[in-house]
């Protein structure tokens, strides 16, 4: 079979089985039929000699390119073993590039409140502009829930219905889960509802759809100059660091937190605990069994 059809039975699997999003499945397809036109003969039939020198022509890439390439040849060798069109899958003993996982951009604690505060300021009043509310509402779900921006801005009008503590998100690959949602998330909601054009499918309509994501993050930089707050420092996903990062700081288990965010892998959301640092020093000068030890001199010893 040829590499194409072997890469089209490939993607159908992924689709049907594992829900991966029409963006995942182009990646894929583009990484796969490179690696198809980098190798000598059918990619379906390269050993790993084969990969390591196609892997020796990526060295010019960022190594979390090299990286995604290097793990959707391993899924696919590992798609045609379970299918039984080879024995082995000879990306397996390809090392993985080195990566560094960048560290997230963090809002402070005073940050947000700022743009709470602008947030909240704008939208107060017996009738405030319909445009306040619903930035009021969108501020809320993003750092009160920790959406993504696309999750966020594609929200059903009936996301948030009855009086459910929680909201069913699709997130990637069309999975869902559920994520928190605070009081103060559902009396903006129960502000902004009505507000809402009948008939519309969407919690945020826009046009024909929903509001965009590009159109989100402009919403939030313009209300973070009007907060005093450095709108190159906000975006969308720095708001869901900063639930991240401030649950966490807060006490929150990594477990729940994966849960909450929609990772598939823990080593994902394991990053927010570069910040935590400071949060162990002081939890072990309070909570350690030394730390409540008179020292030989009579006093307490230091952490």
């Amino acid at each position: 079979m040829s590499d194409g059809a072997l890469i089209d039975r490939f993607l159908e699997m992924m689709a049907a089985e594992r829900g991966a999003s029409r963006n995942t499945l182009v990646a894929y397809r583009r990484d796969l039929e490179q690696a198809a036109d980098g190798v000598k003969g059918a990619l379906g039939d390269a050993d790993a000699a084969a990969l390591r020198k196609l892997m020796a022509d990526y060295r010019s890439l960022a190594a979390s390119s090299a990286a995604r390439k290097l793990s959707a040849l391993r899924q696919f060798f590992a798609f045609l073993l379970d299918e039984g069109d080879r024995a082995d899958n000879p990306a397996l003993d390809i090392a993985r590039p080195a990566t560094q996982r960048p560290l997230p951009r963090i809002l402070t604690h005073a940050d947000v409140e700022r743009l709470f505060e602008q947030a909240g300021e704008e939208a107060s009043g017996e009738a405030p502009p319909a445009a306040a509310v619903r930035m009021l509402l969108l501020l809320e779900l993003l750092y009160g829930s920790g959406l993504r921006a696309s999750e966020l801005v594609s929200l059903p009008r009936r996301a948030i219905a009855g009086t459910s503590e929680y909201l069913i998100v699709r997130g990637k690959g069309d999975k869902e889960r559920l994520v928190p949602l605070s009081q103060r998330a559902r009396e903006a909601f129960e502000r902004w509802l009505p507000l809402v054009a009948d008939g519309s499918p969407w919690l945020f309509p826009s046009g024909k759809a929903h509001v965009s994501r590009v159109r989100l993050f402009q919403m939030l930089r313009d209300l973070a100059a009007r907060a005093g707050v450095d709108p190159a420092g906000v975006s969308p996903h720095v708001l869901r660091h900063a639930f991240a990062t401030h649950l966490l700081e807060g006490g929150a288990d990594l477990r729940a937190l994966q849960l909450m965010l929609g990772h598939a892998d823990i080593a994902t959301t394991e990053i927010y605990t570069h910040v935590d640092s400071r949060r162990l020093v002081e939890l072990v000068n309070r909570r350690h069994p030394l730390a409540h030890m008179d020292g030989v001199d009579g006093k307490a010893p230091s952490a």
